[in-house]
C-alpha cells in the first residue's frame, strides 16, 4: 500500500456552468432545501452554496440518516440548530421524515407570506429551491414531495437533469437544481469521505487506496461491526493491527483477512485487492455493514 493518501480532484466542466444557473436561479426563490448526506453532514455540504444562499431562509434535511448512527444524528440536528438552522432527519425513498419537512416548509411559507401581505402583496405563489452535492438524493425527495415520479432520477452521480419548476401543495412552486460540488477540496479527507458515499465517481479514483482508507476508519470506529459483517476474528485483529510493521502494512493485511473471508482469490493463492475493496465500499454505501456516520460531530473542527 502507498504511504501517501489519496489525492482527489474533480471539477468537471457542467460544474461550473451548474454554478452558475444556481446563482442565477436563487434570484427567483425564497427557500431553499438543502439535502445533505446524513452520514458527511460537512462534507456533503458545498462551501459555495452556503455562501450563496446565506440570506435565504433555509431547511437542512440529513437525508440517508437509515445508514447513519442514529445517536450521531441526534447529534448533527442539535449542531445544526445551534448554528441558527432548523433540520430534519429523512430517507427519502422510504419516505421516513417527508411529514417533517412538509411541516416545516409549510411553516416558512406562512412567513414568507406575511411579509409579503405586509408588502400588500397577496396571492403570490412562495417559489422554493433544492440544492444539494450529486447522489445525495435530490430527485427522490422531490419524487415524495410532489407524490410522483417528476424528477429524472439515475444511479450515478450528476444525472437530474436539466432545471424544472413543480407546482407542490399549498401556494408552493418547487425547483430542481442539478447536483454540483465545488473547485477544490479544502481538506483531502472530505473528498475521501464523498469517495466512500459514492459521490465521486469511482473510475477518477484508485479504488483501493480509497477502500483502505474506508477500513482504517472502520477498524478505529466501528471495528465490531466490521468483524462481524466479515466474520473475522476480533482478537486475530488486534494481532494484525499490533504487529510491529508500517500502519498501511497491517490495516492492508485486515483487507487481505476479508478478501480471503469472501473468496478474493487469483490464481497462486493471491488476494484480488481490487475485487475486496469493491466489496468493502459497496456494502458500506447500501448500508450493509450497519448503521456508520464517518463524520462525528464532537470532531466537526476537523473539517474547516
Amino acid at each position: 500500500m502507498n504511504e501517501n493518501k489519496t489525492n482527489i480532484n474533480w471539477y468537471p466542466g457542467h460544474m461550473a456552468k451548474t454554478r452558475r444557473q444556481i446563482m442565477e436561479d436563487l434570484k427567483l426563490v425564497d427557500i431553499v432545501v438543502e439535502l445533505l448526506d446524513a452520514r458527511i453532514p460537512i462534507s456533503s455540504q458545498n462551501p459555495d452554496i452556503q455562501e450563496m444562499t446565506k440570506n435565504k431562509k433555509k431547511l437542512i434535511v440529513l437525508n440517508k440518516s437509515d445508514l447513519a448512527d442514529e445517536v450521531q444524528n441526534q447529534k448533527w440536528v442539535s449542531y445544526f440548530e445551534e448554528q441558527g438552522k432548523t433540520a430534519v432527519l429523512a430517507e427519502a425513498h422510504s419516505g421516513f421524515g417527508i411529514d417533517k419537512i412538509m411541516k416545516q416548509i409549510e411553516r416558512m411559507r406562512q412567513e414568507e407570506q406575511q411579509k409579503l401581505q405586509q408588502k400588500g402583496r397577496t396571492g403570490k405563489n412562495i417559489r422554493m429551491m433544492i440544492v444539494g452535492i450529486p447522489n445525495v438524493g435530490k430527485s427522490s425527495l422531490i419524487n415524495r414531495m410532489t407524490k410522483k415520479t417528476s424528477a429524472g432520477v439515475g444511479n450515478k452521480p450528476g444525472v437530474t437533469k436539466q432545471k424544472q419548476w413543480i407546482r407542490i401543495n399549498n401556494g408552493i412552486e418547487l425547483l430542481d437544481t442539478p447536483g454540483v460540488l465545488w473547485p477544490k477540496f479544502q481538506n483531502q479527507e472530505v473528498g475521501l469521505h464523498l469517495s466512500f458515499t459514492g459521490t465521486i465517481k469511482e473510475e477518477i479514483l484508485d479504488r483501493v487506496e480509497v477502500a483502505y482508507e474506508l477500513t482504517k476508519f472502520l477498524l478505529a470506529n466501528y471495528r465490531e461491526q466490521l468483524c462481524k459483517r466479515y466474520q473475522l476474528d476480533g482478537k486475530q485483529v488486534e494481532t494484525i493491527l499490533a504487529q510491529d510493521e508500517p500502519e498501511n502494512h497491517n490495516i492492508y493485511e485486515v483487507m487481505l483477512a476479508i478478501g480471503r473471508k469472501r473468496g478474493c482469490m487469483v490464481s497462486g493463492g493471491a488476494i484480488d485487492d481490487e475485487k475486496v475493496a469493491r466489496i468493502l465500499l459497496d456494502e458500506f454505501k447500501n448500508g450493509k455493514l450497519g448503521r456508520i456516520t464517518i463524520e462525528k460531530r464532537e470532531s466537526v473542527g476537523k473539517f474547516y
